[in-house]
């Protein structure tokens, strides 16, 4: 355990940033299993209403830093060509 007070407030400061960041990650996480429910079940309409959402989750996600670019896209390149091909 840090005994400078700097050292234990930043100690502090990184527990916080990293339950934040779990909870960000954690919730894309059940939006696109909500999307991949969806496609799974046949409904093309909610399932494009909730790839709205989940591809603003995964944005805010990457823009913050929690999961890199590549990832980002690479998830909403499956879950859109999952989605896509519901119409089809």
């Amino acid at each position: 355990m840090a005994n400078i007070k700097s050292a234990i407030k930043r100690v502090e400061t990184n527990n916080n940033k990293r339950a934040n960041n779990q909870s960000q990650k954690s919730d894309m996480r059940t939006h696109i299993k909500r999307v991949e429910k969806l496609v799974e079940a046949n409904d093309a309409e909610n399932a494009k209403a909730a790839l709205q959402t989940t591809m603003k989750h995964i944005d805010k996600a990457v823009q913050k830093g929690i999961i890199h670019k590549n990832n980002g896209d690479r998830q909403k390149s499956h879950l859109a060509k999952k989605v896509n091909n519901l119409g089809a």
